[in-house]
């Protein structure tokens, strides 16, 4: 489809693809950047009063010079779009929203449920409008079941769904995990799901309505703690930063500071010890389930023989006998290191307020089978409040 809506002449995968992003805060507007990310033309609908609710979030704040201030907040989630500000609860805004959905191939929503229900824009209705249309709808514990429609937010969320009980320094200091995981694992599975339902619709000429929650998300990836329950009936502990089936794994003080290593086989344990002249059979420490059964002692070892090094030195050792090791980033770290900027995880782009800022980038890169690679680099900057209006209101007078 042609679309003035691609003034940049961005490509990616989903070129062409035109994606209604009704969606706030970040799950939602997570999942709609993923698609951005690989060349979609996302509308990003906002209120009219004040927009997407993380633009108010914060600090921190930059305030540029004669302009509002921006959320550093929503611009982790809000490039490759576009901005138009609809009020859904007058005729106008609604009859805009139809418009758009006619024209559009994914519609993502995160409202409570039953709320764009009310607005007059049921699952059945959007089918009427453009039988072809994909739908997400991300909510917080499930759109069914007991407690169906319950809000949700992303801490709340990590806390009902059993994450925070293994995530901490131990039973009794369960934690957080330090970014919104329940909301990034929800946009994630969502956008998953709207792939999915277009690679359907390919076949069918249908859309489908996909749904997914910050619950399902969570329980979504327990991984082995999730089958350490239904399978063996045993209930993970927090057990801070120390693997609970694999030992040695874990985080680890040296002379100077700190060091992560992964002792993930038999194999590796035989090279860390030939490495510190430790007899790899010692009583207790011979296998991987010997050595969980007796982790303080092996924790006791290794913190041991690492006090002897400061961390360049035993980074070095560790790699020359290859046990994989690494140290503790902090973000400035990790935003300098060059291998981040080799990834393509940072992107420069142009605000239109802020004027040139460097945002962390897509995790995704595209080559074809000689090598070359055909990553999108041209991204669009987060939008501005209803910066899009003129482009957007044109693009509905386009024929289809």
């Amino acid at each position: 489809m042609a679309s003035t809506l691609n003034t940049t002449g961005r490509t990616g995968p989903l070129n062409g693809t035109v994606v209604v992003d009704l969606t706030r805060a970040l799950a939602g507007p997570h999942a709609a950047m993923m698609l951005g990310d690989l060349g979609a033309d996302v509308i990003k609908v906002e209120s009219p009063k004040g927009g997407d609710d993380t633009r108010g979030w914060g600090p921190p704040f930059v305030e540029p010079a004669g302009a509002e201030r921006e959320s550093t907040y929503f611009l982790c989630a809000n490039r490759n779009k576009r901005s138009i500000t609809l009020d859904l609860k007058t005729d106008d805004g609604r009859h805009a929203l139809a418009e758009m959905v006619a024209k559009a191939d994914v519609l993502m929503e995160n409202f409570r449920t039953g709320v764009l229900d009310r607005l007059g824009f049921s699952p059945e209705r959007l089918a009427e409008l453009n039988p072809r249309l994909v739908i997400l709808s991300i909510s917080g514990f499930g759109h069914d079941g007991p407690e169906g429609g319950r809000a949700g937010y992303d801490q709340i969320a990590q806390g009902e769904a059993g994450l925070m009980s293994f995530t901490g320094s131990g039973p009794d200091d369960v934690q957080r995990v330090g970014v919104p995981i329940a909301d990034l694992l929800a946009g994630m599975y969502g956008a998953f799901g709207v792939l999915a339902a277009l690679r359907q619709r390919d076949r069918t000429g249908t859309g489908t309505v996909v749904r997914t929650s910050l619950l399902a998300s969570v329980v979504g990836v327990h991984a082995f703690q999730g089958t350490k329950w239904t399978v063996a009936g045993e209930i993970g502990e927090a057990q801070g930063n120390h693997h609970p089936s694999i030992c040695p794994y874990g985080l680890f003080p040296t002379a100077d500071g700190a060091v992560q290593i992964s002792v993930g086989s038999e194999g590796l344990w035989h090279r860390f010890c030939a490495g510190f002249g430790v007899d790899p059979d010692t009583e207790g420490m011979a296998t991987n389930p010997q050595r969980v059964a007796n982790r303080s002692e092996v924790i006791a070892l290794v913190s041991k023989l690492f006090a002897g090094y400061d961390t360049t030195s035993l980074l070095r050792l560790l790699d020359e006998i290859g046990v994989p090791a690494g140290k503790v980033r902090n973000v400035r770290e990790v935003y300098e290191w060059e291998q981040t900027r080799s990834q393509g995880l940072l992107v420069d782009v142009e605000h239109a307020t802020l004027g040139p800022v460097t945002l962390p980038g897509p995790p995704l890169r595209f080559f074809r089978p000689d090598g070359t690679e055909v990553t999108e680099t041209r991204h669009l900057a987060p939008p501005v409040l209803g910066a899009d209006e003129d482009l957007v209101r044109a693009w509905l007078k386009e024929a289809v």
